[in-house]
């Protein structure tokens, strides 16, 4: 039997990169799949076609995650779709990197809101959802730029260290009815935010991670599908670090 054989899953920004891989592998795992994306429909759409043809439902969803309003409706709509949501992942992020001194209010307020509230605003419409079930897993997408700071990324580090302590108390809160809340941190995964890493910096990057290679999205997949499924039961409240040993 499949790890995630007959669940459902909403996961968001999965159009490409991070999102993408976990919903693909999810899927092979015998997931139903929603996904939500906000400017690439036609990759988002291409990702249904792909996840469908494992036999599995999916569907993609427009939806500016940092919306409040918007990702209620969003939940309303994947549960009339799916008729229940096992597992949550939320991984819609973005990033705006410069030094502090250079950096706008704009750019704080939308890495903030995109990468940090948009995890509010799903656990809180999902939180109802899964308490009525009591049962569900929660994965939020940080970074080790949340355990570890980084310079030029203030906002970024500040966004995804407030994961962290988002993910700690809702495992508090929620655990008692058997949903579980964990965060993973990646370290440095190839995808489109570190495409335009110069070749001195991921020289330097290299030198400090123990696998001596940039990880895969399909590294960070493989950890979500743990903590997804019951392989994980007796797990919440952590932080799984994806980090190559970074």
């Amino acid at each position: 039997m499949k790890l995630l054989e007959g669940k459902n899953a909403l996961v968001t920004g999965a159009s490409r990169g991070i999102g993408k891989a976990i919903a693909q592998l999810f899927a092979a795992e015998g997931a139903n799949v929603a996904i939500t994306y906000i400017h690439n429909q036609d990759k988002a759409e291409a990702v249904v076609e792909e996840l469908m043809t494992m036999g599995v439902q999916a569907k993609a969803y427009c939806c500016d995650a940092a919306d409040f309003k918007a990702t209620e409706q969003l939940v309303a709509q994947v549960l009339a779709d799916f008729g229940r949501i096992d597992i949550l992942v939320n991984n819609a992020g973005k990033t705006a990197d410069t030094l502090m001194l250079r950096m706008t209010e704009t750019q704080w307020d939308e890495v903030i809101a995109t990468n940090l509230k948009s995890a509010f605003n799903t656990l809180h419409a999902c939180a109802p959802v899964m308490l009525k079930q009591r049962a569900g897993s929660i994965i939020n997408l940080s970074s080790v730029v949340g355990l570890y700071g980084n310079a030029g990324q203030a906002n970024y580090a500040a966004s995804k260290a407030g994961i962290i302590g988002l993910t700690k108390s809702m495992a508090k809160e929620l655990g008692s009815r058997g949903i579980r809340v964990n965060a993973i941190a990646p370290g440095f995964i190839e995808t489109d935010m570190t495409a335009d890493l110069s070749d001195e910096m991921k020289d330097n990057t290299m030198k400090a991670i123990a696998l001596r290679r940039l990880g895969k999205p399909e590294d960070v997949a493989r950890c979500a599908l743990f903590l997804a499924s019951e392989l994980s039961s007796y797990v919440t409240g952590q932080v799984l670090s994806c980090d190559g040993g970074m």
